[in-house]
């Protein structure tokens, strides 16, 4: 057995990028790096009012190369580069009701927000991380491994596209000291979601405790009987960029309260 082992999870000196990061899962993961002891930059597309003002906040549409640029330039100019990168920016902005609803700009809205950003991203900002040998995250989703036709199909195509680019580009870095690694939430408590089942009910005419019952139904239910904390995500993403992990790249970690009904 071994000794001595140390569990070392603090992030005194690191300099991290939490995009998406005002609001719900991403807002979460900000706060749990900064308790940690990294420096933490958080951008969006608009300030938050209610911002944490230990946060740098960069104002970035990361659908648009013209902002990503800028936010690189910044983060070089002030920083020198990153340890770390969480790409949470993303969403699902189609609607449900399969194929056939489904316009190639919905295809190609959904791919740019949850792939091609991420894309556009990392390779603005890996000469400083591969510099650094720091340590990439990307947010998923369960809905990459499990499609619901009626409700999320582009979105799930394009969380799908994501998991793959992210092994990928896992393989490509490792022997550069750079890690890669996917976390894959289930139903959280986030405003989108909150979103998703006022919509789902509206749509329905059923009240939204009904939506939520039946929209986790049709995921197979949640065994452990209840969504997800923001703060719970925060606390793997938190693990998985500490020295702690740092034999994990590649991998994709569904934090869905065993929601998927699949061997991983």
């Amino acid at each position: 057995m071994a000794t001595g082992s140390h569990f070392n999870t603090d992030l005194t000196g690191r300099i991290a990028l939490v995009t998406g990061g005002t609001k719900g899962i991403g807002k979460a993961i900000a706060e749990e790096l900064s308790s940690a002891g990294a420096t933490v930059i958080v951008s969006a597309r608009s300030k938050p009012t209610d911002g944490n003002p230990a946060h740098h906040f960069i104002a970035a549409d990361l659908t648009s190369p013209q902002d990503v640029s800028a936010l690189t330039n910044e983060i070089n100019g002030t920083y020198g580069g990153l340890d770390i990168l969480v790409n949470n920016a993303g969403g699902l902005t189609t609607p449900g009701g399969g194929h056939s609803t489904l316009t190639d700009q919905h295809w190609e809205s959904e791919l740019q927000l949850n792939l091609i950003s991420a894309i556009r991203i990392d390779r603005a900002l890996l000469p400083g991380i591969i510099e650094k040998r720091g340590v990439i995250i990307h947010i998923s989703s369960v809905a990459g491994r499990q499609a619901l036709w009626n409700l999320n199909m582009a979105y799930a195509v394009s969380k799908a596209a994501l998991n793959s680019y992210s092994k990928a580009l896992a393989t490509e870095l490792a022997g550069k000291g750079v890690r890669v690694l996917t976390v894959a939430p289930g139903a959280t408590k986030t405003p989108p979601m909150e979103k998703f089942i006022v919509d789902y009910a509206t749509a329905q005419n059923i009240p939204e405790d009904e939506a939520l019952a039946q929209l986790l139904m049709q995921t197979g239910g949640i065994p452990m009987g209840r969504m997800a904390e923001p703060s719970e995500v925060a606390s793997l993403v938190h693990y998985l960029v500490s020295p702690a992990a740092g034999y994990l790249t590649g991998s994709i970690y569904a934090i869905d309260g065993g929601s998927l009904p699949v061997v991983s």
